[in-house]
């Protein structure tokens, strides 16, 4: 069977991994990023780099985006549309607000072409190993089409129609980083309190505190290990935009309002750190607390 050729747009963090992933699955693909170089990097993969927007897109049946924020992607669609043909599939696998993807699918659809809001979770391990979890807005012919590429990426799961997936992410992205911010209390208050926080760790991982925020998070708060895997400066984007949907909804979301204020805390001098930063924001309030006594590891 011919695989599709994909064009696949931004070259960052989550993006290098999964665009090799493409590659080495035998997908055509094209890669295009605003620094060209990260693109050229991609060429010992079998991936086709190229330094314009339009020559990546242009005769691909599906284009894949996984940018910085809404405003990035739009601006890209709206470059990318000239040379866009009917009926190609876009999937955006940026985290976005709900609103930002329903503007995306109506400017795509005017073109004649289609679009799929697919965020992603699991970070830069799970963007390695093909793990990651993804969740997608779609019709059901269009999920269909792009169900194939997305398996080779992770898990995908269609949640509703478009701009679904942007909500699915942000509910995960409110249970991700409320969670950052209780393990780094619980490890405090076992410092604080005189018990070995390392120990508690593995004496509460078999209950029901057992996560995998606990397990991944937990272990780089312990070794204070803050080089990025999803950085502060996302993660805070991801609550405000979850506090905007949460208004546009009529819902009050105490928890993320108080996560959302911890986060900007430190994303003035810190926003590359990874989010398990939020231990630095909490001993920030408490001053003298510390947990351990290794040295920060920040980007």
């Amino acid at each position: 069977m011919t695989l599709p050729t994909v064009a696949f747009l931004g070259i960052g963090l989550m993006g290098k991994p999964m665009a090799t992933r493409l590659a080495q699955a035998g997908y055509p693909l094209r890669v295009w990023n605003r620094t060209a170089a990260k693109a050229e990097a991609l060429r010992a993969t079998g991936a086709e780099p190229h330094a314009e927007l339009a020559d990546a897109v242009r005769g691909a049946a599906i284009v894949i985006s996984i940018l910085e924020a809404g405003p990035v992607v739009g601006q890209v669609i709206d470059d990318a549309l000239p040379a866009l043909a009917a009926g190609t599939l876009w999937i955006d696998m940026s985290s976005t607000r709900q609103d930002e993807a329903l503007a995306f699918a109506a400017r795509l659809q005017a073109a004649g072409c289609r679009f799929v809001d697919a965020p992603v979770s699991g970070g830069v391990g799970g963007a390695e190993a093909g793990q990651l979890a993804i969740m997608a807005g779609a019709d059901a012919v269009d999920y269909a089409q792009a169900e194939p590429v997305l398996r080779v990426l992770g898990a995908p799961k269609a949640v509703g129609p478009v701009g679904s997936g942007q909500v699915a992410k942000l509910c995960n992205q409110l249970i991700v980083g409320a969670t950052i911010n209780v393990v780094a209390e619980a490890l405090l208050l076992a410092e604080a309190a005189g018990a070995d926080p390392a120990a508690v760790r593995e004496a509460i991982r078999g209950g029901f505190a057992s996560s995998r925020v606990l397990d991944v998070h937990g272990q780089r708060m312990l070794e204070r290990n803050f080089m990025p895997g999803g950085q502060v400066k996302t993660q805070l984007k991801d609550q405000r935009n979850i506090l905007a949907a949460a208004s546009a909804a009529g819902v009050t979301l105490p928890v993320t309002a108080l996560v959302t204020r911890q986060y900007e805390t430190i994303a003035g001098d810190i926003p590359s750190a990874d989010h398990a930063a939020g231990l630095i924001a909490l001993e920030r309030m408490n001053p003298g607390k510390r947990l351990g006594t290794a040295e920060d590891k920040l980007p």
